[in-house]
């Protein structure tokens, strides 16, 4: 997998997290993604960039600040492309490996 497809797994898989846990911290995505908080930052400011996510602050409590992180209906048309993509090439490798297994 190259890099340009390794960033746009880790875009599907934050849309994806973001949609199913969007009062995540920051702390919880990283840990569920397996990815540095850096990372997941940068991440986080490239789908903002795109248009995909919208970022809102609230007080939970006085003393800390936490973010929502809400697909916009950009993001929700871009989750469902990559998620077919990612059915396609996963499709593709499954019939790949039963033309094999037919030859052996």
């Amino acid at each position: 997998m190259n890099n340009n497809e390794k960033l746009k797994q880790e875009h599907f898989d934050l849309l994806r997290k973001i949609k199913n846990k969007p009062n995540s911290s920051q702390r919880e995505l990283a840990q569920d993604l397996g990815l540095s908080l850096g990372k997941l930052n940068y991440c986080l400011k490239a789908l903002k960039a795109k248009g995909l996510i919208k970022i809102k602050n609230f007080q939970k409590n006085p003393n800390k600040i936490n973010y929502l992180y809400v697909l916009t209906p950009k993001g929700i048309a871009e989750k469902t492309k990559l998620t077919i993509n990612f059915m396609k090439k996963k499709l593709k490798e499954y019939d790949e490996l039963k033309t094999e297994l037919k030859k052996k």
